[in-house]
């Protein structure tokens, strides 16, 4: 029975809670570890982006491919599933970077302003035609390589800082919602509970209870930034565990259906045809 396979961060001899990766160094470090194949999808414990420079591709993110071509970022975030795909026909860089170091270098104003970026429920992964990629490679790279290494992390950090805020911009742009700070507060931390418990409940008063809120306004913060209320919120976080475990495991249905919380399979069935239209049976049969 294979499970999908948590990543934590693991940089190379001496590197911080961030590291800079050609990905042909990549794939190089990943032959020599046998316990770990990139083309199978894995969750980070961290967050990573994916610069192509050269080249043509795909990526899968959460089920879906994206095509990659010069120009593309791919934004995967920490928790997300992901793998790399058998057409490794571009060249490129992977950024990888902890939750730690975002909050001990970023401003705090560019975390609340980010925080959606970086929110796989809000933002799609892929940017394509990034105009900025070259100007912060370049940058990057140079500062990695500086022989003066005074406040050499912080010059790193807020050039990874700008150039978010930069991909943010180019995919924002005007049509960005207006979303209160401390709603982008609540909802981050509801995010996490729902990642973290989603197994033991799905009931939105267990969630506001955590909070510290009231259901109704979890419900009005969760609309805010969703669009969608805080339930809908949770069981579309199920299906999705679901699907990734029927996805990427070799877990059988009942298996599936014990670890994402459901102690009787039929629940479990009668579920996932509520949200997706097909049993997980039939979804499995169609992948």
């Amino acid at each position: 029975m294979k499970n999908i396979p948590n990543i934590s961060f693991q940089g190379a001899e001496g590197a911080t809670k961030i590291e800079f990766l050609k990905l042909s160094e990549l794939f190089s470090r990943i032959q020599e570890d046998p316990n770990h194949d990139p083309k199978r999808p894995h969750r980070l414990d961290f967050f990573a982006l994916l610069i192509v420079t050269e080249g043509t591709g795909t990526h899968q993110v959460d089920l879906k491919k994206y095509a990659l071509r010069k120009g593309s970022v791919v934004k995967i975030a920490k928790n997300q599933v992901h793998a790399f795909q058998d057409d490794l026909n571009y060249q490129g860089y992977l950024v990888v970077f902890t939750e730690e170091f975002v909050l001990k270098y970023f401003s705090r104003s560019s975390i609340e302003f980010l925080s959606h970026l970086y929110n796989y429920h809000l933002s799609l992964p892929l940017v394509e035609k990034s105009s900025y990629n070259e100007s912060f490679l370049f940058d990057f790279l140079a500062a990695l390589k500086s022989e003066n290494q005074y406040a050499q992390m912080d010059i790193l950090a807020k050039l990874l800082e700008l150039y978010l805020l930069r991909l943010d911009q180019q995919t924002q742009g005007s049509f960005k919602r207006i979303i209160k700070n401390e709603f982008h507060q609540i909802f981050t931390n509801f995010k996490n509970l729902v990642e973290k418990n989603y197994t033991e409940t799905r009931n939105v008063k267990d969630y506001a209870d955590w909070l510290h809120i009231s259901p109704k306004h979890l419900n009005h913060v969760v609309r805010e930034v969703t669009l969608n209320t805080a339930k809908t919120f949770i069981d579309q976080y199920v299906i999705l565990e679901i699907k990734r475990s029927i996805l990427s495991t070799d877990n059988s249905l009942k298996e599936v259906a014990f670890s994402t919380g459901f102690e009787e399979v039929t629940n479990f069935t009668k579920f996932f045809k509520k949200h997706t239209g097909l049993s997980p049976k039939e979804f499995k049969t169609n992948i």
